[in-house]
């Protein structure tokens, strides 16, 4: 046995070893990080310390509490999870939560429970800041660690995918895309396409018959279930199959066109319900709070923009005949058609010789100053009125017209959801370049994720999107 072998071996069959050493290291780092603490609040940034503080030896003390306090809380915060696919900055996330828990866990127990008020509220802050960002660092060590193993041929989890399907194409697809998570599928089981049929480099082994007799040399590390809707009725027995050989199994359904990414699961007296949207704006508490943050923002942007709208509506109007404002007919929430407001950017068109389509590069319609409207988005701003009516949000989908609706409800899947919240000035598709002369579907896509995922933080993090990167539209004619 060569010595590679026995690495890959003890790093393949030894996870829990690896868990226990991961909890080991957690521990070292959050009884570093409180003692640091203690340190940086009376040797760095005080000359010592002073009359009536507690001595270190009574913090020494406190970690035989606050370790195992913090492991516990990080079991349940999920901090140990398996990490293999999530992306680094929700683990940072998790650690986040679970140290702002063990921060008020802390205040509550010292000094209100125990009533230990001579303990320093300054090193237990420290402590809070340092303790996550000593954490973070260490999970960063980590995956550049097991990026540089795997990478090697290492701590590799082989797959193999029962059924060959979108969910089967998409799988392999992220797969490769992302070496880091040490995913290995070394071929798929297919009743339907014939052995030998490659899909990036993966290819059909033969029928799922065939599985009956990969299971028993135990080779393989996870069974992926990627079934073609069509082939669903075999579903019960092949998960049957799978968990008698011992085999971790998963299922990928086939119909992720149709169930979001975070579907919301009801359970009805031991029967699971899958919702198949999950919309926070439904909440009406959401709601209310996204409401006043529309109202107050669109007030505050009424009145800092209004001497630049002024100066816009008087250059539309000394620059060609006809209204300074433009309405037009789009659809908004629940379907429900309104007009939006925009600074004319055009020539007036003769009446029914209006164009039913968006404007090309170079358009003859555009007027000058509409041009430079147009591309720094200036166009826009007379939907704070919008807003402020309540037929617009700050953040949401872009709306469209009546007819392009239509026509894309029939073409692009999924298309209607952006209705089920108000469409925004600006939304995650835009401050992503999607704008203008882009992909609806592709668009829709990210409208869809917003729609999903929605939080005000979110939102937030849209509207500074929006200052930093999101008013010059290159797409924009």
């Amino acid at each position: 046995m060569t010595a590679d072998y026995r690495v890959m071996c003890m790093i393949k069959d030894n996870q829990k070893v690896f868990n226990r050493l991961l909890v080991m290291m957690d521990a070292m780092v959050t009884g570093v990080a409180f003692i640091l603490s203690y340190y940086i609040k009376f040797y760095i940034l005080e000359d010592g310390p002073g009359i009536g503080v507690l001595p270190v030896e009574y913090y020494y003390m406190l970690l035989f509490f606050i370790i195992p306090g913090y492991i516990l809380l990080y079991y349940g915060c999920n901090v140990y999870t398996p990490k293999r696919t999530a992306r680094l900055r929700r683990e940072v996330n998790t650690i986040w939560q679970a140290n702002t828990v063990g921060l008020a866990a802390l205040i509550i127990v010292l000094y209100m429970v125990v009533k230990e008020i001579n303990v320093s509220r300054s090193v237990i802050v420290i402590f809070y800041v340092l303790n996550i960002f000593l954490t973070a660092c260490l999970r960063v060590a980590l995956r550049k660690s097991l990026r540089t193993i795997r990478r090697r041929g290492y701590n590799l989890k082989h797959i193999l995918l029962v059924g060959y399907s979108r969910a089967a194409e998409e799988y392999i697809k992220r797969i490769l895309d992302n070496p880091q998570w040490g995913y290995v599928v070394c071929g798929i089981l297919d009743d339907h396409i014939p052995s030998g049929t490659l899909y990036r480099g993966v290819k059909v082994l033969g029928t799922i018959g065939n599985l009956e007799y990969i299971l028993p040399e135990n080779r393989l590390d996870e069974i992926a279930i990627t079934l073609s809707l069509k082939d669903y009725d075999m579903l019960e027995e092949l998960v049957h199959t799978c968990e008698k050989s011992g085999v971790h199994t998963k299922f990928i359904p086939d119909y992720t066109s149709l169930v979001p990414t975070r579907p919301y699961t009801e359970d009805l007296m031991g029967l699971p319900v899958i919702n198949i949207r999950c919309v926070p704006l439904t909440n009406t508490g959401n709601k209310v709070v996204k409401r006043i943050v529309d109202v107050v923002g669109s007030l505050c942007g009424i009145i800092v923009t209004s001497p630049i709208m002024l100066i816009a509506a008087l250059c539309v109007k000394l620059s060609s005949r006809g209204p300074v404002i433009f309405k037009q007919e789009r659809v908004g929430l629940h379907n429900k058609p309104f007009y939006m407001y925009k600074f004319r950017s055009m020539e007036i068109q003769p009446p029914g010789k209006e164009r039913k389509a968006w404007t090309v590069k170079d358009d003859p319609r555009v007027t000058t100053v509409g041009k430079i409207l147009r591309r720094t988005s200036l166009d826009e701003l007379p939907q704070l009125f919008n807003i402020l009516r309540g037929d617009m949000s700050l953040v949401g989908p872009r709306p469209e017209r009546p007819l392009f609706v239509e026509k894309f409800k029939e073409e692009i899947p999924r298309y209607m959801v952006k209705h089920q919240v108000r469409p925004g000035l600006t939304g995650w598709a835009q401050v992503n370049g999607l704008r203008g002369n882009t992909s609806i579907k592709k668009r829709i896509e990210y409208d869809v994720y917003y729609i999903e995922n929605w939080t005000m933080g979110f939102d937030i993090k849209i509207i500074l999107m929006t200052f930093f990167t999101g008013f010059v539209n290159k797409n924009a004619y």
